[in-house]
């Protein structure tokens, strides 16, 4: 089972901890309550693997900056949340984004992009163009538009991002299987060198002849005796 980590960002009273709450327990928080950090696990199954999730609900008001960083640096994925009801909320999104990606050192980071409080019509300010225009300019992220209280695609933004992650995890691992690759082939092959056979002496003819008379000579008056 593979960890992923998670982390939910946007502006103060958008509905963070609302859709959090509602995809990892199946419940509706009605009441606000600024969070400071608020952690949960959910396992699930995405495209036939498990999964094991750690999702941060991070603050959403300015002092808690450099906490933020942390949870940005130890994430893999990233939910930018904003408020139909709030443009600031999704004005304050861009400057999250650049945050994510400087702290990442890429831009290619796993993150979709979720305008929340879709049920409330009569206090809606921004259009699903606003998002979608929003989506564009970050080169066609994820956009989602949710209702924590109905649970409208709130499972699917999450399941988007982990997609995301296996995604990147995947070309990452092909990308090196690659080089691996690349690396044998280029590497040099170490031929043996064969020994250089030592030519023979050659004797002279009169020598050869010298060695034969002595050894003529030598047999002819040696004894050859059996022991019993």
């Amino acid at each position: 089972m593979r960890d992923y980590k998670i982390v939910v960002l946007g502006a103060g009273g958008v509905g963070k901890s609302s859709i959090t709450v509602q995809f990892v327990q199946g419940v509706y928080i009605e009441s606000y309550d600024p969070t400071i950090e608020d952690s949960y696990r959910k396992q699930i199954e995405v495209d036939g693997r498990a999964c094991d999730l750690e999702i941060l609900d991070t603050a959403g008001v300015a002092q808690f900056t450099a906490m933020r960083e942390l949870y940005i640096k130890s994430g893999k994925g990233f939910l930018l949340v904003y408020s139909v009801t709030d443009e600031n909320s999704l004005k304050e999104l861009l400057a999250l984004r650049e945050q994510v990606l400087r702290i990442k050192d890429s831009d290619n980071v796993p993150m979709v992009l979720v305008g929340n409080k879709c049920d409330l019509d009569e206090d809606r300010v921004l259009s699903i163009e606003d998002g979608v225009k929003v989506s564009q300019d970050w080169g066609l992220v994820p956009f989602y538009e949710t209702s924590a209280m109905y649970k409208t695609n709130v499972d699917e933004a999450f399941i988007d991002v982990v997609r995301q992650i296996m995604r990147k995890e995947a070309a990452i691992s092909a990308e090196k299987k690659q080089q691996k690759e690349k690396q044998k082939v280029e590497q040099p092959v170490v031929s043996k060198q064969p020994v250089a056979e030592q030519p023979k002496k050659v004797e002279p003819a009169n020598a050869r002849q010298n060695q034969s008379t002595k050894g003529n000579k030598s047999s002819s008056g040696s004894k050859c005796c059996t022991i019993m």
